[in-house]
This record gives structure tokens, C-alpha cells and sequence, in this order.
């Protein structure tokens, strides 16, 4: 894929998706809610069995990618990036003179959900609203984590005590799309002082990469009433945010990859159409990275560093710049995964490469979210960058599912 242009069926969401958000409502708290990393060697393969839990496997495979984590010490970097971020929230909430606490949770590693669900409580918080560190819509990024709310619920006994709602998938908010932006313009401006008149056109590609998924589970993320498909709505654009004409039809998803793929797609395009101004039509593509799992199963491609082995065989580039796209912070996938490998594998096949920053604490970042929390307690504007937002404050009840059966979910519509 190359160019700016919309890419088949990108631009299309159903309309039940944009019609289910909730109106204004009253919380007392905010759960900044994420995955958990290792702080320390004696940590990493505990933390590793609690992400494989239920899978069977042994540590001697743990310790493989336990090896990751021990190049730094040990110490996974996305425990202090929530800090950081939880510490930027509250400043961001009391400048606007809005009155919620900050509270964090993770699902891999302390501090855990039910331990926060217990100091919310035992703090006299009833009404809870979770900002999760997902962008994007998947059983991973969204319904694992309402799933977790619902277990830590559960197993504190506070389900009939906590109120927890959660904010909207936020792939296209302008908040989480500035600094991308932002990243990209950097990039190629670094590529051109270090190469003058390099040709942005032919010689340099943007790979923006995320968390590779099987297949099956990405054709199986987002509402289920939607079409992601060619021609799903004709006319629908990428600088609205609203719904084409008539809703999808039911159940169909076309293109491979699901909402999960589109979301992506969609945002690679506004990042480089804000840029086109400054650097031209600049070719791109969507990757994936960090795959794991059996090896039968069939998951997103291309991988992230078989694109790079490709485009160096083409004599013509010169250079890629790698965007982290699918990822709010620079955690262990990104620098290990991204800087180590990938970057190592542009620089042996004889290409320049570029690794833009991910959102983590940025001020547009943090702002953004707050938006998102205004949106739920002042029924603030909702904003969007792409024709496939804003999304869903409510999820139906498949949405994201893994066919597997269906576990309780906090946020979600009745089953």
C-alpha cells in the first residue's frame, strides 16, 4: 500500500456503532487501567506466567522471552510511563477544575484491578469511569480489559458496590493522532538533513506497525453489525465523523484484519494527508509486529521486518521510518521489538531508519484524554479525525469476541 489515498472500505463504520453513546453522566473517580510490567529480574517470570495464564506454557519457553526484559535490567518501561502519565491526567483534570482523583490498575502486574477497585472503594468512590491504555478495538485492547473490571469486580465482592463505565476506543482522536503526526514530520525532516534532496516519493517508506493478531480474532473485532469491506458506503470520507447514509449490513466483515486492521489504516492515512503539504504523497504501509502463538495459526502480515527485507530489495529505497502506531507508550514491544530488531534489520540490509515516539505522556496526548472524560461527564464535543469515528461508548455484547464463550464484561450491552 502506498500514498495517502483511502484504502478500501477504511472510511465506513455502522451507524448503530456512532449512535451508541451514552449521555452525560456523574463519576467520582477515574481508573487509568493497563497491562503491568516486570520492576525487577526476580519479577519477569512471574509477570510472564500471569500473561500466559491458562496456556500451558513452560518456562523454559518464558525464559525466551524473559530475555527481553532482562537487557533492561529487568525492568519493563511501562509501569513508570503510567506513572508519568496517571501524574499527567491529575494535572491536566485540576486545570481544567475538574474534581476526579486519578486511581491505576493493572492486568499483569501490581499495582493489580482488584487491588484498586479496593482503594477506589475504601476511599467512598462508587462511580468509576476507566481510561484503558488501548487504543484500538480487539479482544486484547478493549474486551480483555472490561473483562478484567468485570473479574476484579467478582473477586472483591464490589459488584454490586462499584460503578465502572469506560471511555471510548480513542484510535482517531485528535489527542492520540497529533503526536504521531508529529513523530512522522520529525522523522523525514531528519532523514532530509542527513540526506539532502532525498526523494520522500521513491525512496523512503513509512511502515506504521502494530501488534500482530490472529486472524480469526481481527475479523472478530468491533460491533459485529458492521461491514468493513469494499463499497460498504459509497461517499463515506476521512475528515468527518459521521456515519454514512444507511447502516452495513449484519455480520459481514470483508477485508481481512476486521475493525482492527481498518482503525489502523484509517489513522496511517490522516497522519500522512496532514503531512502531504509539507513532504508530498510519501508510500506507506500498515505491519505487524510481536507475533506469538502457535505457529499453524494464521496471523496479520506482513511482519515487520519481513517489509523492511522487501523494500531493501528494492534498489530504489533508501530509507523507512518505523511508527509505532498501535502502541500508547514506548513499552518493552516497542523497544525491544522496534529498536532492537526491527531497526537492526533496516540498518543490515543498508537502509536508513527512523523510529518515531509514541504518545506516552505527550501534552496533546493527555489532553485527548481528558476530552474523552469531559465527554462522558459534560457531554463534551465528540471529536474524531477519521469517517470511522467517534466510536462506541457501549459495546454489544460480541463485540471483540474470540469465539470461545462470551465472559461477563463491565460497559458492555446485556448479552
Amino acid at each position: 500500500m502506498s500514498g495517502v489515498a483511502p484504502v478500501l472500505g477504511s472510511a465506513v463504520t455502522a451507524r448503530r456503532a456512532q449512535d451508541r453513546a451514552l449521555p452525560a453522566a456523574e463519576y467520582d473517580a477515574v481508573l487509568l487501567v493497563s497491562f503491568g510490567g516486570p520492576e525487577g529480574q526476580g519479577d519477569v517470570i512471574p509477570f510472564l506466567r500471569n500473561v500466559t495464564h491458562g496456556r500451558g506454557i513452560a518456562d523454559e519457553r518464558l525464559e525466551e522471552v524473559a530475555l527481553h526484559y532482562r537487557a533492561f535490567g529487568g525492568v519493563s518501561p511501562i509501569n513508570a510511563q503510567n506513572r508519568a502519565l496517571k501524574a499527567a491526567l491529575e494535572a491536566e483534570l485540576a486545570a481544567r477544575g475538574i474534581p476526579l482523583p486519578v486511581y491505576w490498575g493493572n492486568r499483569n502486574w501490581d499495582p493489580y484491578l482488584p487491588h484498586a477497585l479496593l482503594e477506589v472503594h475504601d476511599a467512598g468512590h462508587r462511580n468509576v469511569l476507566a481510561v484503558v491504555t488501548s487504543a484500538y478495538s480487539s479482544y486484547s485492547g478493549c474486551r480483555q480489559y472490561r473483562e478484567d473490571l468485570a473479574g476484579a469486580l467478582d473477586e472483591t465482592g464490589l459488584a454490586g458496590e462499584l460503578r465502572i463505565d469506560k471511555v471510548r476506543q480513542y484510535f482517531d482522536h485528535p489527542g492520540f493522532v497529533a503526536p504521531f503526526v508529529a513523530g512522522v514530520a520529525g522523522a523525514l525532516r531528519r532523514l532530509l538533513e542527513q540526506q539532502p534532496g532525498l526523494d520522500l516519493a521513491r525512496e523512503v517508506h513509512v511502515l506504521f506497525s502494530t501488534h500482530s493478531i490472529p486472524i480469526a480474532a481481527a475479523e472478530l473485532s468491533g460491533p459485529r453489525e458492521g461491514v468493513v469491506g469494499e463499497g460498504a458506503h459509497d461517499g463515506a470520507t476521512l475528515d468527518g465523523g459521521g456515519a454514512a447514509d444507511e447502516p452495513a449490513p449484519d455480520g459481514a466483515i470483508v477485508d481481512e484484519g476486521g475493525w482492527y486492521a481498518a482503525q489502523h489504516r484509517a489513522v496511517s492515512e490522516v497522519v500522512l494527508a496532514d503531512l502531504a503539504e509539507e513532504f508530498g504523497v510519501v508510500p506507506f504501509s500498515l505491519v505487524y509486529q510481536s507475533r506469538s502463538g502457535a505457529p499453524g495459526t494464521p496471523w496479520l502480515e506482513p511482519d515487520v521486518n519481513d517489509a523492511i527485507r522487501d523494500l531493501a530489495a528494492d534498489a530504489a529505497t533508501r530509507a523507512v521510518v518505523i511508527v509505532p502506531l498501535g502502541f500508547v507508550s514506548d513499552h518493552m514491544e516497542v523497544k525491544w521489538d522496534l529498536d532492537e530488531e526491527a531497526s537492526t534489520t533496516a540498518r543490515e540490509a543498508g537502509l536508513m531508519v527512523e523510529r518515531t515516539p509514541t504518545p506516552g505522556a505527550d501534552p496533546a496526548f493527555v489532553a485527548g484524554l481528558v476530552d474523552l472524560i469531559e465527554e462522558r461527564t459534560f457531554g463534551a464535543p465528540r471529536k474524531a479525525r477519521t469517517g470511522l469515528g467517534p466510536w462506541q461508548d457501549v459495546c454489544p455484547s460480541d463485540c471483540c469476541a474470540t469465539g470461545r464463550a462470551l465472559a461477563p464484561t463491565v460497559a458492555g450491552l446485556p448479552g
